[in-house]
């Protein structure tokens, strides 16, 4: 499904639901990186949570899509480069690549995910030969996908709003 702004239709199945529910929140996680610069992307503003910069948030959703739908769900390794998988932080730490490059790398994890997704039912179940989560339905992963990225579009939305007075949900 492409990224779009648009909510779901209000009446249709669950899965044209859940799936459009979901391509809009990583719609608003591009939103949020419109017309920013690569040192505003980078700039840390939460003195708790210096890795929460906009570039290191996409960065995790994009190492998160592959976790749970290229690792978990097909039992395929992930091979977004530059990630380090014994720091649990690692995929914040991006300082090296440009904003363009991390959403690049977003939207191949975004494709690589829907490529999954399409053509299994969502009661299919994923593989435990990478992750021992134990048994979870595609329809669970989504889920559980739509509400990390939900959540983290709303800290996108907080930090652009710090770093330049960008407010906007569409």
């Amino acid at each position: 499904m492409p990224a779009t702004r648009t909510r779901p239709p209000t009446v249709a199945d669950e899965r044209t639901q859940l799936l459009g529910w979901f391509d809009l929140q990583r719609g608003v996680v591009r939103l949020k990186c419109e017309g920013l610069s690569d040192a505003d992307a980078h700039r840390s503003l939460v003195p708790t949570s210096p890795l929460m910069t906009v570039a290191g948030v996409v960065s995790h959703l994009a190492s998160t899509e592959d976790l749970w739908f290229r690792e978990v769900l097909l039992g395929e390794p992930s091979e977004l480069p530059g990630l380090r998988r014994e720091d649990d932080d690692g995929d914040f730490r991006v300082d090296h690549l440009s904003l363009a490059e991390v959403l690049d790398r977003y939207e191949a994890a975004c494709a690589r995910s829907d490529a999954a997704i399409a053509g299994r039912s969502l009661d299919d179940t994923g593989s435990t030969a990478l992750h021992s989560v134990g048994e979870a339905s595609l329809r669970w992963m989504v889920h559980h996908m739509l509400e990390e990225t939900a959540r983290h579009a709303g800290h996108l939305d907080l930090l652009r709003e710090l770093l330049d007075g960008e407010t906007g949900y569409f």
